[in-house]
């Protein structure tokens, strides 16, 4: 019984061998190699849940159609820059009508910025589409499909130096900020200098970083600097942090630093001797007037902490207490971008003239601290971030569809004119008697009927007159001095109702009759006032 069994257990062995031998491959036994799995709940990378696929497509629509929603509820103005310094050029480049002010025959801007819009006016015009309407709102939309794409990339870079709870609240803290929502649709030189910063952080040598690239930042660092010349004052710092890190420095210089430096003035330089028709450095145009002339001081000037006392407490909002909650929890891991954002409110500072926009490009920077702060609140976060949601949502609506959109409002009235203008023989002239670039021009209207503005050009000591300032010294006298004769009279005029009073007896005797009444702000101050009256000469 006891071999019977030895027997049988003998065969089962070999029977198991054969099966085995059957299962080779060659010569060759590989083992089994398990897949290793990493524990998403205790994992120290906790990778970004959004940064790809199927919820990173979403999250790019999302922000898309945030955007657009955005776009569309800013109805109002900001500063005369957005139409002036832009979509004007824009229209005098196309349709070669408008109106250059005087930085233009200085040669202190430069045309890589309008020429962007200046391309889409172009593709208009050759399809025959160049309505009014399509002129003033594509360029914005524009501008916001780029600040999009910078929300997106910028979140994806939270997630990646932080991780996605983190990236979510620094996300929530940028997207419901006041001034970005107000700024960032515009077609200013700051909102595209704030855009293109974004970009170039995103790829910017951070400690954690893992889409670092010298190449792509700096080109985009140059791209901004393209735009708007004082970007490289929010840049300088970073510039020199990474210089000072970089094992190879002679490589960063003469591989990245020197050549798309180069290039980029070359291509600018290109660019805006095409355009100006003669040889023009519009970056030392500009440093030269700013810096050696003080043209700017002739825009006001400030006291020197300004920044810190009104302007930088304004920008950021109600986003202050968590910006410097946040200061002191991530001091040590980005103090490079705290001391990027406390040297440019400290350069800005020592310039005179001062204004919100200017310190706009290290908005977002305060979000990462902003975003730091509410990820580690833990009790009160959600509380915190409904108030600070609806605190952000009052001054963005109201600044975005109320506060001065009396002058853009009133360019929509002046576009019937084009239509008289196209279907009778009247004579159409229209003059604004308001300070100096206080509306859109051309570009609103897209019809070459007369018009005339006052113009206050500043003091570059050949033969200067800056009409603005006579008229509002005497302004019956300058009417009569400007209109002679009842045949030189404009047919309409557009005015703040502040001044009414003071040329009453201009309008009476010379049948002006008042044919619009708009609202414009609830906060008039000086010569601006709270409506904006249009006369018509019967």
């Amino acid at each position: 019984m006891w071999h019977h069994n030895v027997l049988r257990r003998s065969e089962e062995i070999l029977s198991m061998e054969n099966i085995r031998s059957r299962l080779k491959f060659g010569n060759q036994v590989e083992d089994v190699k398990l897949r290793k799995r990493k524990s998403q709940l205790y994992s120290k990378d906790d990778p970004c849940p959004l940064d790809c696929g199927v919820l990173g497509g979403w999250l790019a629509i999302l922000v898309v159609a945030f955007r657009l929603v955005n776009c569309f509820l800013v109805q109002t103005s900001f500063v005369p820059d957005e139409y002036w310094q832009s979509l004007e050029i824009s229209h005098h480049m196309i349709f070669n009508y408008g109106y250059l002010t005087w930085e233009w025959d200085e040669g202190i801007r430069g045309y890589s910025y309008p020429l962007m819009f200046a391309i889409i006016y172009k593709i208009l015009y050759c399809m025959n589409y160049d309505s009014v309407h399509l002129l003033i709102w594509l360029p914005r939309v524009l501008q916001t499909l780029l600040a999009a794409s910078a929300d997106v990339k910028f979140f994806h870079l939270m997630g990646n130096l932080e991780n996605s709870d983190t990236a979510k609240w620094m996300f929530i803290c940028h997207l419901s900020s006041w001034f970005t929502w107000y700024c960032c649709t515009r077609t200013l030189t700051n909102s595209m200098e704030m855009t293109l910063s974004i970009l170039a952080l995103c790829y910017f040598p951070l400690p954690g970083s893992k889409h670092q690239s010298s190449g792509k930042y700096l080109t985009l660092v140059a791209l901004a600097v393209f735009v708007r010349p004082t970007a490289v004052i929010v840049w300088f710092p970073l510039l020199i942090y990474h210089f000072c890190q970089e094992d190879n420095k002679l490589k960063l210089i003469t591989h990245y630093y020197a050549p798309i430096g180069t290039l980029a003035i070359v291509i600018s330089t290109i660019i805006d001797c095409v355009f100006y028709g003669k040889w023009t450095f519009v970056q030392f145009n500009f440093m030269k007037l700013n810096l050696f002339h003080g043209v700017a001081d002739f825009y006001g000037s400030h006291p020197w902490h300004w920044y810190f006392t009104q302007g930088f407490p304004a920008v950021i909002g109600p986003h202050l207490p968590l910006f410097l909650h946040g200061c002191a929890l991530g001091f040590r891991r980005y103090k490079m971008l705290l001391f990027a954002i406390v040297w440019t409110l400290t350069v800005y500072s020592l310039l005179p003239h001062k204004e919100f926009r200017f310190i706009y490009p290290v908005l977002p920077f305060c979000m990462v601290f902003c975003g730091i702060s509410l990820a580690n609140l833990k009790t009160w976060r959600r509380t915190t971030t409904v108030i600070l949601v609806v605190s952000n949502l009052l001054p963005a609506l109201y600044t975005g569809l109320i506060h001065q959109r009396g002058t853009l409002d009133v360019m929509g009235h002046l576009q019937s004119l084009c239509d008289v203008n196209r279907s009778s023989n009247l004579q159409l002239n229209v003059l604004f008697l308001m300070p100096c670039h206080s509306t859109p021009y051309y570009s609103h209207l897209h019809c070459p009927i007369r018009m005339r503005f006052l113009e206050c050009p500043p003091n570059l000591g050949e033969s200067y007159v800056d009409e603005s300032a006579i008229f509002y010294d005497n302004p019956l006298q300058w009417l009569k001095t400007s209109f002679p004769y009842k045949s030189s009279l404009p047919s309409h005029l557009v005015m703040f109702d502040v001044l009414e009073k003071d040329i009453t007896a201009f309008l009476q005797s010379n049948n002006f009759v008042r044919t619009a009444d708009i609202f414009h702000t609830h906060f008039p101050e000086g010569r601006v006032g709270g409506r904006i009256f249009i006369y018509e000469r019967h």
